[in-house]
């Protein structure tokens, strides 16, 4: 297995080095609107170098992430670039190229519905990479501050500890905007406007609406996208966000504080009538200006303190505002905790904590700036008597009980009394019994994750 990788990172190195040098042209500074970047290289070289694709490769290859509908998978990726290396660089440099159909896949969301996602093949996300990354440095110099997501170096951590920051000088109402169905009604027309003000080079703008136009393949049947730039590709984050950043223009020159974080933007004045102004204000905007659709049902004007945003909501104490999760995101965590341990799953006690230390460490590494000490106090003996619960039922026979009691520490003649117990699995799982045979430091030692342990070590990480 060992020599397999080996082999793996040196083809990875063969192909890199492989790929044409790119001759270097002398630096100079590009003006908005020429076929050139900042160090004198044409958007096509600079896209085509071994360099840029190379990172791009890494990138991709990293990411993982599921085949398209050529089934090709990121591991098959190196062996078809290693044959087909010059005839993939020479249909993009003469415009031939074109991009296959993104396979079609719905997920669902935490609210119950499905959010659609476009896989593009492997080969179509190292071209996609490719690109993003000769135009984001571009797109950054212009991106509003109060813009995060999906931007280098930023995060949702930023966004939120920027509307502390807007709660604390005194904007306490919110217009919290919702977008319906946003990556797939981004007009094209207009995206490629917006691109073509910072970049006009015709290759680049060929290939990118090559890209919008690829169209869907829902099982066996292809649809054509007229509109949108769908969820799941490498280029797609940038073109929203640079479909988004004349929002974000708007409202600086109107001199609004506000934090967006891809297409979740939240406006914040100082009160509900400016806010109910704003609201419809903006919301003509966008669907006049930007064709895009703003939800009525769940777009609203509130308190940063009760509406949530990124998950969060905010508390406030002496010190100002302080995030912490919203109620909704508490739930949800604590309703997948409670699928993951259910008393019918025939898994074993390794995939059991495995699936739980998963899915807590990531929601704890999110949530890890909001104060929520107590709740986690709660969750983890909730979660802990889960797994009594869990446990007691998996013993089943009253012989097992027993043996496994006394296995705990219980003597032989306590253990033969409390197996033949008639009380519920939920009502034992909460006795004192319980609680003093498979302690909290026992589960540890079996590979149960200590959530108030967890939380500490990563809050003064």
């Amino acid at each position: 297995m060992r020599q397999s990788q080996k082999t793996q990172q040196k083809g990875d190195r063969q192909w890199m080095n492989s790929l044409e040098d790119k001759e270097q042209i002398g630096a100079r500074s590009a003006t908005i609107g020429e076929n050139t970047v900042e160090d004198g290289i044409s958007f096509e070289k600079r896209v085509l170098s071994r360099d840029n694709l190379n990172r791009a490769y890494k990138r991709v290859k990293k990411n993982r992430g599921a085949a398209g509908i050529d089934k090709m998978t990121v591991d098959e990726l190196l062996l078809y670039l290693e044959k087909h290396k010059e005839e993939l660089l020479e249909s993009l440099r003469n415009g031939t190229y074109k991009p296959k159909p993104v396979r079609r896949v719905e997920i669902p969301k935490p609210n119950g519905t499905m959010r659609k996602l476009g896989i593009p093949t492997v080969i179509d996300r190292l071209i996609q990479q490719a690109i993003a990354q000769v135009m984001t440095p571009i797109f950054e110099n212009v991106f509003s501050d109060n813009s995060f997501g999906f931007r280098p170096n930023r995060s949702a951590h930023d966004a939120i500890k920027q509307v502390m920051k807007f709660y604390n000088q005194g904007y306490k109402v919110v217009v919290d905007l919702d977008l319906k169905a946003y990556f797939d009604t981004v007009n094209h027309d207009l995206l490629m406007k917006f691109v073509s003000k910072r970049i006009r080079d015709p290759w680049l703008l060929k290939l990118i609406r090559k890209y919008l136009k690829s169209g869907v393949m829902n099982g066996n049947l292809f649809e054509t996208s007229e509109k949108g730039t769908p969820q799941g590709g490498n280029l797609s984050p940038l073109l929203a966000n640079i479909y988004l950043n004349e929002l974000d223009n708007l409202l600086t020159q109107r001199g609004h504080a506000f934090v967006r974080y891809a297409d979740d933007c939240n406006i914040y004045v100082k009160s509900k009538r400016a806010g109910y102004r704003v609201l419809e204000n903006i919301t003509k905007f966008l669907e006049h200006d930007l064709k895009v659709t703003v939800n009525q049902d769940k777009s609203r004007v509130g308190s940063p303190l009760r509406l949530k945003f990124l998950g969060f909501t905010l508390g406030v104490d002496s010190n100002g505002a302080y995030p912490s999760p919203h109620n909704v995101a508490k739930k949800r965590i604590k309703q997948a905790l409670k699928l993951i341990t259910k008393r019918n799953r025939s898994i074993s006690w390794a995939q059991l904590t495995k699936e739980i230390n998963q899915k807590m460490r990531g929601w704890l590494q999110y949530y890890s700036i909001g104060k929520m000490s107590t709740f986690i106090q709660r969750l983890d003996k909730w979660l802990r008597s889960r797994i009594h619960q869990l446990i007691w039922k998996r013993w089943k026979k009253t012989k097992t009980k027993i043996k496994q009691l006394v296995r705990f520490g219980m003597n032989k003649q306590q253990a033969r009394i409390f197996a033949n117990t008639r009380k519920g699995y939920w009502r034992t799982a909460h006795s004192k019994t319980l609680l003093y045979t498979i302690t909290n430091k026992k589960l540890e030692r079996l590979g149960l994750m200590n959530l108030s342990k967890t939380l500490q070590q990563i809050q003064n990480a």
